[in-house]
C-alpha cells in the first residue's frame, strides 16, 4: 500500500527501481524478523532459559520437532542456515544447558532433544499461546491469510536464495 509519502520502505534508494513493493516486503521481513527474534528469546527466558539466542531457540525447536533424532545437516536444511559452525555452536550450548543431547544413527551423528529440553518446548508452547496466539487470533485474522503469507515467504526464500546465487557468480 503506497501512500502519498510514498512506500514505507528502510531504503527509499532501492524503492526507485521497478517494483517497489518489493521493497516494502523487504522492509516488512527486516522489523518483522527482529521482532520474531526477540520474541523468541524474551518467550525462552519467561520459560525459564534466559541465555539463549534466536539461533539457539530455533535449533531447539527444530531438534524437538516429530521428536526424533536430527543430523546437523539436517537442522541447517531445514533453518536454511549456510554457515554449519553457528548451529554447530547453538548445539554446544543447548547440550550444555541440558536440553539436547548428542546420539548416533548408524555411523552419523545426530542431536535429540533431552526431556528439559522438551519441557523447556512445551513451556514455550504455552506462553506462546498466551501471549502471542490468543491475541493475534482477536485481530480476526483468517488462518488461511496467515497460510498464503507463509507461502509468499517460503517463495521469496527461494528467490533470494537464487539471486544469492547468481549475485556470487557475477
Amino acid at each position: 500500500m503506497t501512500s502519498s509519502l510514498g512506500p514505507i520502505v528502510s531504503s527509499a534508494h532501492l524503492a526507485e527501481g521497478s517494483f517497489a513493493e518489493i521493497s516494502e516486503l523487504e522492509f516488512g521481513m527486516i522489523i518483522a524478523g527482529n521482532a520474531f527474534n526477540r520474541w523468541m528469546v524474551r518467550a525462552m527466558a519467561a520459560a525459564g532459559f534466559p541465555d539463549l539466542s534466536p539461533l539457539d531457540v530455533l535449533v531447539l525447536h527444530t531438534v524437538r520437532h516429530r521428536g526424533r533424532a536430527k543430523k546437523l545437516a539436517d537442522i541447517c536444511l531445514v533453518l536454511n542456515v549456510e554457515d554449519t559452525h553457528t548451529v554447530t555452536y547453538a548445539i554446544k550450548k543447548l547440550t550444555r544447558a541440558g536440553l539436547v543431547k548428542d546420539g548416533r544413527r548408524g555411523k552419523e551423528k545426530t542431536v535429540e532433544a533431552t526431556e528439559a529440553g522438551q519441557d523447556a518446548c512445551a513451556r514455550y508452547r504455552e506462553i506462546r499461546e498466551n501471549l502471542l496466539l490468543k491475541p493475534v487470533l482477536e485481530l480476526g485474522l483468517e488462518p488461511e491469510q496467515i497460510s498464503k503469507l507463509a507461502t509468499l515467504l517460503r517463495t521469496m526464500s527461494g528467490q533470494y536464495d537464487q539471486a544469492a546465487r547468481s549475485a556470487t557468480a557475477f
